[in-house]
């Protein structure tokens, strides 16, 4: 049987793998750990990522949000942002939620299961409906948000041009399915 994907939040151990990850994304011009900066030590990062959970010490701008990486067999293969509410920049481009899957765990099937299991917990969170966003070239992106039910609410002009999708948060296309866990850390 194949390793289930889980989501979970980062600990202790997971800071080289996860800043080789931030790295590997940031050269696809992917920021793929949210609000880390060079020189920020690990274990402020985790408080900074428990802070913005909890809405605590939000930086001007942010809305509370889990973030949690997406887990097989022991290895991060990717993450999700899941924010709590939507402020004006967030509705107008960001949605609530953001996902990524690194490149060398790309092409799996990790993409729809972890956006799968961030609208489970979405729903958790009382969002009926999320506002998931991709840019317009970015085919993969589309299929899996399609594939999770979404439906295009519009496309906004730009460099490139940003599709707006509703996803509901639970239906037979975004519920979990066998191979997909999601076990978000308490907190």
């Amino acid at each position: 049987m194949a390793d289930v994907l889980r989501l979970r939040e980062l600990g202790p151990d997971d800071e080289a793998e996860f800043r080789a990850g931030h790295r590997a994304m940031l050269a696809d011009g992917f920021t793929f750990g949210l609000g880390l900066r060079p020189g920020t030590a690990w274990a402020d990062y985790l408080v900074e990522l428990a802070d913005t959970r909890a809405g605590r010490n939000l930086r001007e701008g942010m809305v509370p949000a889990t973030f949690l990486v997406a887990d097989v067999g022991g290895r991060i293969v990717g993450r999700i942002s899941i924010r709590h509410r939507l402020n004006e920049a967030l509705l107008d481009e960001g949605g609530h939620l953001g996902y990524g899957v690194l490149p060398a765990y790309r092409r799996r099937g990790h993409a729809t299961a972890i956006l799968r299991a961030g609208l489970g917990l979405a729903r958790g969170l009382g969002i009926p409906s999320a506002l998931v966003t991709c840019d317009e070239d970015n085919t993969g992106s589309r299929k899996v948000i399609e594939s999770c039910g979404g439906v295009l609410e519009s496309v906004r002009p730009g460099g490139p041009a940003l599709r707006r999708y509703r996803v509901p948060t639970w239906s037979p296309v975004s519920a979990p399915d066998r191979s997909t866990r999601a076990r978000p850390a308490p907190g």
